[in-house]
């Protein structure tokens, strides 16, 4: 069996693709905590959403790794949840089940993506700096959620908000925590948002700021959420645009992903194509697809599977041995749950200063460019919506390069959001 992972041909052993799959692990492992206590805010039932997390996650590296014998472990991305939770249900006031119902439909569309030529298409089509304004506007968008659930960040009536009281226990702790991940990450260690979670809940434990529930335990009963979706609510004309932001966000985060740790692995053909890209792109949309029917946002490539490929990874062997270590996390439902949100929000505000780089490679000597990848970023937060984010980042764009007489220069898919995005504007 473990032939098909061809790792003579890639210079690699066994011993080296488990212990690269570890080393990712250890970096992504913070995901089975974050995602359900943001997606637990809808409603959802935090010990079915743990579930679904860890499947998602065990499932989607496993397929990822035997399929397209990729190092790419996958899990429930970081701003889909944030969008799903914040934008689709407490923003817009959708039932989470009529949400998960949407993201199952974009899985699906990714999927038929995936294995036709209109995947390339839309990846190609879409203009760099939009795709670098929407990676940063969710990293900001994830940074006002992190400061808002620790009480940073509060709410006032003259100026929209203000800061909260920062020599409180919750605000200090995040900060605390927030500075330990950072230091421990500029020192290179792959398990920096782990250990300081961790870190900052030992010490809630001990001032009494949080509390210990226990480490093992059987795995928390999936069923609430467990084919939970409304697909028939998804389908509605309301839904729309949020299909087009989850599969838009979706196809980009995974493109990307790809191509840089395909890149860090040595992988890349000589003409710069990837290889078995069909099956790596199967593998992630159906992923999303799944994770969605087990109750969870949507199922992605981590660029945190750039560790373990630091670490030696080159093949899927390190992928599918990360996918089991998740498999292993349903038995620490206790200890996620004893996780305080102070610890979370650092991790949170940690995510959003590494997605928010983007900024830095946009094409400041290009107005027409940067400006409306600027807006979308800023847009995000202060919309508190990554769709409408992404769709008035779509408009300026179309509108700058028409009144700057470079309309050429936008590709068919601009001025199809736009004008998609325009119509919801205007009627919805």
């Amino acid at each position: 069996m473990l032939e098909r992972f061809q790792m003579a041909k890639q210079g690699t052993t066994a011993q080296q693709e488990v212990q690269a799959g570890l080393v990712t692990f250890m970096a992504m492992a913070y995901i089975v905590v974050v995602n359900p206590s943001l997606l637990s805010q809808t409603g959802m039932d935090y010990g079915a959403v743990f579930v679904a997390t860890c499947l998602a996650a065990a499932l989607g590296s496993l397929a990822m790794g035997w399929l397209a014998n990729y190092p790419v472990a996958l899990a429930p991305g970081m701003g889909q949840n944030a969008f799903f939770t914040f934008a689709v249900v407490l923003g817009e006031g959708h039932r989470f089940e009529t949400a998960l119902g949407a993201v199952f439909v974009s899985g699906i569309i990714f999927v038929v993506l995936s294995v036709l030529p209109l995947r390339a298409w839309l990846i190609n089509a879409i203009p760099r700096s939009l795709k670098l304004g929407i990676a940063a506007g969710i990293g900001l968008f994830i940074g006002f959620i992190s400061l808002r659930n620790a009480a940073i960040v509060v709410d006032d009536p003259a100026t929209l908000v203000t800061s909260g009281t920062l020599l409180s226990a919750g605000p200090m702790m995040a900060i605390l925590g927030f500075a330990l991940i950072v230091a421990l990450a500029a020192r290179g260690l792959a398990a920096a948002v782990l250990l300081g979670m961790l870190a900052m809940t030992v010490l809630g434990w001990l001032t009494g700021t949080a509390e210990f529930k226990g480490v093992l335990a059987l795995p928390p009963d999936p069923t609430p959420l467990l084919f939970a979706l409304d697909i028939q609510g998804a389908l509605s004309l309301s839904m729309l645009t949020t299909i087009l932001t989850l599969l838009l966000v979706d196809v980009f985060d995974t493109a990307g992903t790809l191509v840089a740790v395909a890149e860090r692995s040595g992988i890349v053909r000589p003409d710069g194509s990837l290889p078995r890209l069909r099956a790596a792109l199967l593998a992630d949309s159906s992923a999303t697809a799944l994770g969605a029917l087990l109750g969870t946002s949507s199922t992605t490539s981590f660029i945190e599977s750039g560790a373990g490929v630091a670490a030696g990874g080159r093949t899927g062997l390190t992928a599918a041995t990360t996918g089991l270590l998740f498999l292993a996390c349903l038995f620490l439902a206790p200890l996620a749950q004893s996780v305080p949100p102070f610890a979370t929000a650092a991790a949170l505000l940690f995510v959003a200063c590494l997605m928010a780089r983007g900024l830095a490679d946009l094409p400041w000597d290009d107005l027409t460019e940067a400006a409306p990848a600027v807006v979308t970023a800023l847009a995000m937060p202060l919309f508190f919506s990554v769709a409408d984010g992404i769709g008035i980042g779509f408009i300026v764009y179309a509108l700058v390069k028409l009144i700057s007489g470079r309309a050429g220069e936008a590709p068919a898919a601009v001025w199809l959001i736009a004008g998609i995005f325009g119509l919801k504007f205007a009627f919805l």
